[in-house]
């Protein structure tokens, strides 16, 4: 198996831990846990999000990798397949919201990252997770809850995630240019 396709099954497979984690997380761990409402992490001073936003945000980012090691196809059916995974794994609470955010989020990450991932990696992992972490903030805010309270929290929270991937995305550019690499 050639080394690009190796990179884009740990990527999938590193997209598709990231699900249960942010499962997880949302009922485990938190600096407080409402009662049948999600656990909270600070994410900014005076900021809390759902402590899922961690793995969510990673999530992005991890199928813009997939897509560049194993190509679109492979990619839809990630998403697909997470979706799915996300429902399965979901508290009953929370099963429609985090199946759909988890969908409708990642296909219009999908759906910026494929066009600029021409302009370059950074750019277009950058924008496609901004636009990615916005919708599934919404999407799972408003049909979990029926509450936006946690909107900006959580946009902070997966973006931060985003922030942190940064210098690793650069270094996978550089690195993949050095060596001849070419995206899916």
């Amino acid at each position: 198996m050639d080394r690009a396709r190796l990179e884009g099954l740990f990527y999938l497979a590193g997209f598709a831990l990231c699900i249960p984690a942010a499962n997880w997380l949302i009922v485990h761990v938190g600096t407080s846990c409402a009662p049948g409402g999600p656990c909270v992490i600070p994410v900014a001073p005076g900021l809390t999000a759902p402590s899922g936003v961690i793995m969510v945000g990673l999530a992005l980012v991890l199928r813009d990798l997939v897509q560049r090691r194993l190509g679109l196809a492979a990619a839809s059916l990630a998403i697909v397949g997470g979706a799915a995974l996300s429902a399965a794994l979901a508290p009953p609470s929370l099963i429609l919201a985090s199946a759909v955010a988890f969908l409708v989020s990642e296909f219009a990450d999908l759906a910026v990252y494929t066009p600029l991932q021409r302009r370059g990696l950074v750019l277009a992992v950058v924008a496609s997770s901004i636009v990615g972490l916005v919708v599934d903030s919404a999407v799972f805010l408003q049909l979990a809850f029926g509450d936006l309270s946690f909107l900006l929290g959580q946009i902070v929270g997966k973006a931060w995630m985003v922030l942190l991937s940064i210098p690793v995305v650069r270094w996978l550019r550089d690195r993949d240019a050095r060596l001849g690499l070419v995206a899916a």
